[in-house]
Protein backbone atom coordinates (compact mmCIF):
# COMPACT_ATOMS: atom_id res chain seq x y z
CA UNK A 1 0.00 0.00 0.00
CA UNK A 2 1.34 3.44 -0.93
CA UNK A 3 2.19 5.91 1.82
CA UNK A 4 2.98 9.64 1.71
CA UNK A 5 6.75 9.02 1.92
CA UNK A 6 6.49 6.94 -1.30
CA UNK A 7 4.85 9.97 -2.97
CA UNK A 8 7.82 12.17 -2.03
CA UNK A 9 6.29 14.11 0.87
CA UNK A 10 8.81 15.30 3.49
CA UNK A 11 9.01 13.66 6.94
CA UNK A 12 8.07 16.95 8.67
CA UNK A 13 4.85 17.29 6.64
CA UNK A 14 4.06 13.59 7.20
CA UNK A 15 4.35 14.22 10.95
CA UNK A 16 1.66 16.91 10.63
CA UNK A 17 -0.53 14.58 8.56
CA UNK A 18 -0.15 11.74 11.09
CA UNK A 19 -1.31 14.06 13.87
CA UNK A 20 -4.43 14.77 11.78
CA UNK A 21 -4.93 11.00 11.40
CA UNK A 22 -4.19 11.16 7.65
CA UNK A 23 -2.01 8.10 7.06
CA UNK A 24 -2.91 6.56 3.71
CA UNK A 25 -3.20 8.61 0.49
CA UNK A 26 -6.59 8.67 -1.22
CA UNK A 27 -6.88 7.86 -4.93
CA UNK A 28 -6.73 11.52 -6.02
CA UNK A 29 -3.68 12.10 -3.80
CA UNK A 30 -1.89 9.00 -5.10
CA UNK A 31 -2.46 9.96 -8.75
CA UNK A 32 -1.88 13.69 -8.36
CA UNK A 33 0.94 14.33 -5.88
CA UNK A 34 3.84 12.70 -7.82
CA UNK A 35 3.08 14.74 -10.96
CA UNK A 36 2.57 18.03 -9.08
CA UNK A 37 5.78 17.45 -7.09
CA UNK A 38 7.98 16.58 -10.07
CA UNK A 39 6.54 18.60 -12.95
CA UNK A 40 3.95 20.95 -11.44
CA UNK A 41 2.92 22.15 -14.90
CA UNK A 42 -0.72 22.64 -15.95
CA UNK A 43 -2.96 20.03 -14.37
CA UNK A 44 -6.66 19.07 -14.48
CA UNK A 45 -8.13 16.92 -11.70
CA UNK A 46 -11.71 15.71 -11.90
CA UNK A 47 -12.84 14.36 -8.55
CA UNK A 48 -15.94 14.74 -6.43
CA UNK A 49 -16.09 16.64 -3.16
CA UNK A 50 -14.69 14.90 -0.07
CA UNK A 51 -11.95 12.87 -1.81
CA UNK A 52 -8.97 14.65 -0.27
CA UNK A 53 -8.29 17.30 -2.93
CA UNK A 54 -6.88 19.85 -0.44
CA UNK A 55 -3.97 17.58 0.46
CA UNK A 56 -3.60 16.53 -3.21
CA UNK A 57 -2.71 20.09 -4.23
CA UNK A 58 -1.76 21.50 -0.82
CA UNK A 59 1.15 19.17 -0.04
CA UNK A 60 2.95 19.73 -3.40
CA UNK A 61 2.39 23.51 -3.02
CA UNK A 62 3.93 23.47 0.46
CA UNK A 63 6.90 21.47 -0.84
CA UNK A 64 7.48 23.99 -3.67
CA UNK A 65 7.21 27.20 -1.64
CA UNK A 66 10.47 28.79 -0.49
CA UNK A 67 9.84 29.82 3.15
CA UNK A 68 12.85 32.18 3.10
CA UNK A 69 11.36 34.26 0.27
CA UNK A 70 8.80 36.70 1.69
CA UNK A 71 6.63 36.86 -1.45
CA UNK A 72 3.26 35.39 -2.41
CA UNK A 73 4.32 32.31 -4.40
CA UNK A 74 1.01 30.48 -4.81
CA UNK A 75 -2.64 31.45 -5.11
CA UNK A 76 -5.62 29.20 -4.36
CA UNK A 77 -9.03 30.38 -5.62
CA UNK A 78 -12.06 28.99 -3.83
CA UNK A 79 -15.81 29.60 -4.42
CA UNK A 80 -16.76 30.49 -0.84
CA UNK A 81 -15.48 32.06 2.34
CA UNK A 82 -16.05 28.81 4.29
CA UNK A 83 -14.08 26.66 1.87
CA UNK A 84 -11.27 29.24 1.71
CA UNK A 85 -10.99 29.36 5.51
CA UNK A 86 -11.01 25.58 5.66
CA UNK A 87 -8.21 25.22 3.06
CA UNK A 88 -6.04 27.77 4.89
CA UNK A 89 -6.64 25.97 8.20
CA UNK A 90 -5.68 22.59 6.73
CA UNK A 91 -2.46 23.94 5.18
CA UNK A 92 -1.58 25.50 8.55
CA UNK A 93 -2.07 22.11 10.27
CA UNK A 94 0.02 20.29 7.63
CA UNK A 95 3.01 22.58 8.40
CA UNK A 96 2.95 22.20 12.19
CA UNK A 97 6.36 20.45 12.22
CA UNK A 98 7.92 21.97 9.09
CA UNK A 99 9.43 25.35 8.13
CA UNK A 100 6.87 28.06 8.77
CA UNK A 101 4.92 28.75 5.62
CA UNK A 102 2.46 31.60 6.02
CA UNK A 103 -0.99 31.18 4.48
CA UNK A 104 -3.55 33.99 4.40
CA UNK A 105 -7.25 33.63 3.52
CA UNK A 106 -9.03 36.65 1.99
CA UNK A 107 -12.76 36.76 1.25
CA UNK A 108 -15.83 38.97 1.18
CA UNK A 109 -17.83 39.58 4.35
CA UNK A 110 -14.84 40.87 6.35
CA UNK A 111 -13.43 44.41 6.27
CA UNK A 112 -10.90 44.64 3.44
CA UNK A 113 -8.58 46.89 5.50
CA UNK A 114 -8.09 44.11 8.05
CA UNK A 115 -7.11 41.70 5.26
CA UNK A 116 -4.76 44.26 3.65
CA UNK A 117 -2.98 44.65 7.01
CA UNK A 118 -2.55 40.86 7.24
CA UNK A 119 -1.17 40.69 3.69
CA UNK A 120 1.52 43.21 4.69
CA UNK A 121 3.02 40.51 6.90
CA UNK A 122 5.16 37.78 5.27
CA UNK A 123 2.72 35.68 3.17
CA UNK A 124 3.66 32.73 0.96
CA UNK A 125 0.26 31.35 -0.08
CA UNK A 126 -2.99 33.29 -0.49
CA UNK A 127 -6.37 31.53 -0.47
CA UNK A 128 -8.98 33.87 -1.99
CA UNK A 129 -12.54 34.10 -3.18
CA UNK A 130 -12.52 35.59 -6.72
CA UNK A 131 -14.46 38.78 -5.91
CA UNK A 132 -12.27 39.77 -2.95
CA UNK A 133 -9.08 39.04 -4.91
CA UNK A 134 -10.18 41.45 -7.66
CA UNK A 135 -10.91 44.11 -4.98
CA UNK A 136 -7.37 43.66 -3.61
CA UNK A 137 -5.79 43.80 -7.08
CA UNK A 138 -7.70 46.99 -7.92
CA UNK A 139 -6.37 48.58 -4.72
CA UNK A 140 -2.86 47.31 -5.56
CA UNK A 141 -2.92 45.67 -2.12
CA UNK A 142 -1.63 42.29 -3.33
CA UNK A 143 1.35 41.51 -5.56
CA UNK A 144 1.03 38.37 -7.70
CA UNK A 145 4.29 38.90 -9.64
CA UNK A 146 6.02 35.97 -7.90
CA UNK A 147 3.05 33.57 -8.11
CA UNK A 148 4.20 30.41 -9.87
CA UNK A 149 1.06 28.32 -9.29
CA UNK A 150 -2.65 29.10 -9.29
CA UNK A 151 -5.03 26.45 -7.98
CA UNK A 152 -8.69 26.67 -9.05
CA UNK A 153 -10.48 24.57 -6.44
CA UNK A 154 -14.12 23.57 -7.05
CA UNK A 155 -13.87 25.38 -10.42
CA UNK A 156 -17.38 24.33 -11.50
CA UNK A 157 -18.84 25.84 -8.32
CA UNK A 158 -17.02 29.13 -8.95
CA UNK A 159 -18.55 29.33 -12.42
CA UNK A 160 -22.05 28.34 -11.30
CA UNK A 161 -21.83 31.13 -8.69
CA UNK A 162 -21.17 33.67 -11.46
CA UNK A 163 -17.40 34.24 -11.07
CA UNK A 164 -16.46 33.76 -14.75
CA UNK A 165 -15.50 37.43 -15.25
CA UNK A 166 -13.33 37.42 -12.11
CA UNK A 167 -11.58 34.17 -13.14
CA UNK A 168 -10.88 35.63 -16.59
CA UNK A 169 -9.39 38.76 -14.97
CA UNK A 170 -7.13 36.82 -12.59
CA UNK A 171 -5.93 34.32 -15.21
CA UNK A 172 -5.25 37.14 -17.72
CA UNK A 173 -3.44 39.18 -15.03
CA UNK A 174 -1.07 36.29 -14.17
CA UNK A 175 -0.61 34.93 -17.70
CA UNK A 176 2.94 34.00 -18.63
CA UNK A 177 4.38 33.36 -15.21
CA UNK A 178 2.26 30.62 -13.72
CA UNK A 179 1.03 27.08 -13.99
CA UNK A 180 -2.64 26.35 -13.36
CA UNK A 181 -3.92 23.38 -11.35
CA UNK A 182 -7.68 23.03 -11.88
CA UNK A 183 -9.89 20.80 -9.72
CA UNK A 184 -13.57 20.25 -10.50
CA UNK A 185 -16.23 17.64 -9.71
CA UNK A 186 -17.90 18.16 -13.09
CA UNK A 187 -16.69 19.36 -16.50
CA UNK A 188 -19.38 21.63 -18.00
CA UNK A 189 -18.69 23.60 -21.20
CA UNK A 190 -17.59 26.73 -19.26
CA UNK A 191 -14.80 24.75 -17.55
CA UNK A 192 -13.65 23.36 -20.90
CA UNK A 193 -13.58 26.94 -22.24
CA UNK A 194 -11.27 28.03 -19.40
CA UNK A 195 -9.03 25.00 -19.98
CA UNK A 196 -8.85 25.78 -23.71
CA UNK A 197 -8.15 29.48 -23.19
CA UNK A 198 -5.74 29.54 -20.24
CA UNK A 199 -4.12 26.11 -19.94
CA UNK A 200 -1.51 24.23 -21.96
CA UNK A 201 -2.91 21.81 -24.57
CA UNK A 202 -0.87 18.99 -22.98
CA UNK A 203 -2.13 19.67 -19.42
CA UNK A 204 -1.88 16.46 -17.37
CA UNK A 205 -5.33 15.09 -16.51
CA UNK A 206 -6.45 12.81 -13.70
CA UNK A 207 -10.03 11.54 -13.46
CA UNK A 208 -11.22 9.81 -10.33
CA UNK A 209 -14.28 7.59 -10.69
CA UNK A 210 -14.76 8.78 -14.25
CA UNK A 211 -18.05 6.88 -14.53
CA UNK A 212 -19.13 7.81 -11.01
CA UNK A 213 -18.87 11.55 -10.55
CA UNK A 214 -20.74 11.10 -7.28
CA UNK A 215 -18.83 9.42 -4.46
CA UNK A 216 -19.33 5.62 -4.46
CA UNK A 217 -19.62 5.58 -0.66
CA UNK A 218 -23.02 7.28 -0.98
CA UNK A 219 -26.20 5.20 -0.97
CA UNK A 220 -28.82 6.91 -3.21
CA UNK A 221 -32.46 6.31 -2.29
CA UNK A 222 -35.83 7.93 -2.91
CA UNK A 223 -39.31 7.99 -1.38
CA UNK A 224 -42.27 8.61 -3.69
CA UNK A 225 -44.96 10.74 -2.03
CA UNK A 226 -47.48 13.51 -2.61
CA UNK A 227 -46.33 17.08 -2.06
CA UNK A 228 -48.64 17.33 0.96
CA UNK A 229 -47.01 14.22 2.52
CA UNK A 230 -43.38 15.34 2.21
CA UNK A 231 -43.04 16.93 5.64
CA UNK A 232 -44.49 13.88 7.47
CA UNK A 233 -42.23 11.55 5.44
CA UNK A 234 -39.26 13.72 6.42
CA UNK A 235 -40.20 13.62 10.12
CA UNK A 236 -40.46 9.80 10.02
CA UNK A 237 -37.04 9.61 8.34
CA UNK A 238 -35.47 11.93 10.96
CA UNK A 239 -36.91 9.81 13.81
CA UNK A 240 -35.24 6.72 12.33
CA UNK A 241 -31.96 8.68 12.02
CA UNK A 242 -31.98 9.47 15.75
CA UNK A 243 -28.95 11.60 16.67
CA UNK A 244 -27.41 11.46 13.19
CA UNK A 245 -26.77 14.83 11.56
CA UNK A 246 -27.39 16.01 8.02
CA UNK A 247 -28.32 18.72 5.52
CA UNK A 248 -31.77 19.12 3.95
CA UNK A 249 -31.86 20.91 0.59
CA UNK A 250 -34.58 23.17 -0.78
CA UNK A 251 -34.60 25.05 -4.09
CA UNK A 252 -35.59 28.48 -2.77
CA UNK A 253 -34.74 30.71 0.20
CA UNK A 254 -38.43 30.95 1.19
CA UNK A 255 -38.82 27.15 1.20
CA UNK A 256 -35.65 26.71 3.29
CA UNK A 257 -36.77 29.26 5.89
CA UNK A 258 -40.30 27.80 6.07
CA UNK A 259 -39.06 24.20 6.43
CA UNK A 260 -36.61 25.21 9.18
CA UNK A 261 -39.50 26.85 11.10
CA UNK A 262 -41.62 23.68 10.71
CA UNK A 263 -38.76 21.52 12.06
CA UNK A 264 -38.12 23.88 14.99
CA UNK A 265 -41.86 23.65 15.82
CA UNK A 266 -41.35 19.88 16.13
CA UNK A 267 -38.48 20.52 18.63
CA UNK A 268 -35.82 19.54 16.10
CA UNK A 269 -32.53 21.45 16.37
CA UNK A 270 -32.52 22.97 12.89
CA UNK A 271 -31.73 26.28 11.21
CA UNK A 272 -31.76 27.56 7.64
CA UNK A 273 -28.83 28.93 5.72
CA UNK A 274 -29.60 30.90 2.57
CA UNK A 275 -28.10 33.47 0.23
CA UNK A 276 -29.71 36.64 1.63
CA UNK A 277 -28.37 36.16 5.16
CA UNK A 278 -25.91 38.65 6.61
CA UNK A 279 -22.44 37.15 6.90
CA UNK A 280 -22.50 37.36 10.72
CA UNK A 281 -25.78 35.36 10.80
CA UNK A 282 -24.38 32.79 8.38
CA UNK A 283 -21.24 32.46 10.53
CA UNK A 284 -23.36 32.04 13.67
CA UNK A 285 -25.42 29.23 12.08
CA UNK A 286 -22.31 27.49 10.74
CA UNK A 287 -20.56 27.71 14.13
CA UNK A 288 -23.63 26.18 15.80
CA UNK A 289 -23.79 23.39 13.21
CA UNK A 290 -20.07 22.58 13.38
CA UNK A 291 -20.12 22.53 17.18
CA UNK A 292 -23.14 20.15 17.05
CA UNK A 293 -25.52 22.55 18.76
CA UNK A 294 -27.64 22.13 15.63
CA UNK A 295 -28.54 18.72 14.30
CA UNK A 296 -29.85 19.77 10.90
CA UNK A 297 -29.02 22.49 8.42
CA UNK A 298 -31.73 23.43 5.90
CA UNK A 299 -29.95 24.93 2.90
CA UNK A 300 -30.32 26.29 -0.60
CA UNK A 301 -27.80 25.18 -3.22
CA UNK A 302 -25.77 28.38 -3.38
CA UNK A 303 -25.80 28.93 0.38
CA UNK A 304 -24.41 25.42 0.96
CA UNK A 305 -21.37 25.95 -1.29
CA UNK A 306 -18.14 25.23 0.52
CA UNK A 307 -19.81 23.72 3.58
CA UNK A 308 -17.55 20.97 4.90
CA UNK A 309 -18.70 19.46 8.16
CA UNK A 310 -17.36 16.08 9.20
CA UNK A 311 -19.55 13.18 10.19
CA UNK A 312 -22.75 14.05 8.32
CA UNK A 313 -24.79 10.85 7.89
CA UNK A 314 -27.20 12.01 5.20
CA UNK A 315 -28.46 14.68 2.85
CA UNK A 316 -32.14 14.99 1.98
CA UNK A 317 -33.32 16.49 -1.31
CA UNK A 318 -36.63 17.91 -0.05
CA UNK A 319 -36.90 19.37 -3.54
CA UNK A 320 -34.78 18.02 -6.38
CA UNK A 321 -32.33 20.50 -7.90
CA UNK A 322 -32.79 21.95 -11.38
CA UNK A 323 -29.22 21.09 -12.41
CA UNK A 324 -27.52 17.70 -12.37
CA UNK A 325 -24.30 19.29 -11.01
CA UNK A 326 -26.22 20.51 -7.96
CA UNK A 327 -27.17 16.92 -7.11
CA UNK A 328 -23.46 16.02 -7.16
CA UNK A 329 -22.52 18.90 -4.87
CA UNK A 330 -25.44 18.32 -2.51
CA UNK A 331 -24.72 14.59 -2.16
CA UNK A 332 -21.02 15.31 -1.62
CA UNK A 333 -21.77 16.84 1.79
CA UNK A 334 -22.03 13.31 3.17
CA UNK A 335 -19.71 10.25 2.92
CA UNK A 336 -16.57 12.32 3.35
CA UNK A 337 -13.10 11.03 4.24
CA UNK A 338 -13.92 7.43 3.32
CA UNK A 339 -17.13 7.18 5.38
CA UNK A 340 -20.50 6.00 4.07
CA UNK A 341 -23.51 8.27 3.67
CA UNK A 342 -27.10 8.43 2.44
CA UNK A 343 -28.57 10.75 -0.20
CA UNK A 344 -32.39 10.62 0.06
CA UNK A 345 -34.73 12.26 -2.46
CA UNK A 346 -38.39 12.94 -1.61
CA UNK A 347 -40.09 12.93 -5.00
CA UNK A 348 -43.62 13.51 -6.27
CA UNK A 349 -44.86 11.88 -9.48
CA UNK A 350 -44.02 15.12 -11.33
CA UNK A 351 -40.43 15.04 -10.03
CA UNK A 352 -39.82 11.38 -10.93
CA UNK A 353 -38.79 12.24 -14.50
CA UNK A 354 -36.21 14.74 -13.23
CA UNK A 355 -34.83 12.14 -10.81
CA UNK A 356 -34.42 9.56 -13.60
CA UNK A 357 -32.64 12.21 -15.68
CA UNK A 358 -30.17 12.83 -12.81
CA UNK A 359 -29.70 9.06 -12.37
CA UNK A 360 -28.93 8.55 -16.08
CA UNK A 361 -26.58 11.53 -16.37
CA UNK A 362 -24.53 10.62 -13.31
CA UNK A 363 -24.45 6.87 -13.94
CA UNK A 364 -25.91 6.07 -10.52
CA UNK A 365 -28.83 3.97 -9.28
CA UNK A 366 -31.35 5.74 -7.05
CA UNK A 367 -33.30 2.93 -5.41
CA UNK A 368 -36.67 3.13 -3.68
CA UNK A 369 -36.20 3.25 0.10
CA UNK A 370 -37.47 0.13 1.85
Amino acid sequence: MTNFADLGISASLIKGLTEMNINTPTEIQEKTIPFLMEKGTDFIGQAQTGTGKTAAFGLPLLMKVNPKKDKVQALILSPTRELGQQIAKQLFKFTKYSDKIFVEAVYGGEKIDIQIARLNRPTHIVVATPGRLIDLLERKAIDLADVKTIVLDEADEMLSMGFKKELDMVLTHTKGNRHTWLFSATMPKEIKDIIGKYMAPDAFKVEIDKDHVVNRQIDHQYVSCEQSEKFNVLIRFLKVQGDNRGVIFCKTKANAQYLAKQLIAKNILAEAIEGDMYQKDRDRVMRAFKSEKLQILVATDLAARGIDVEGLSYVVHYQLPDQVEYYTHRSGRTARAGKNGLSLSLVTKDEMKNMRFIEKNLGISILEAK
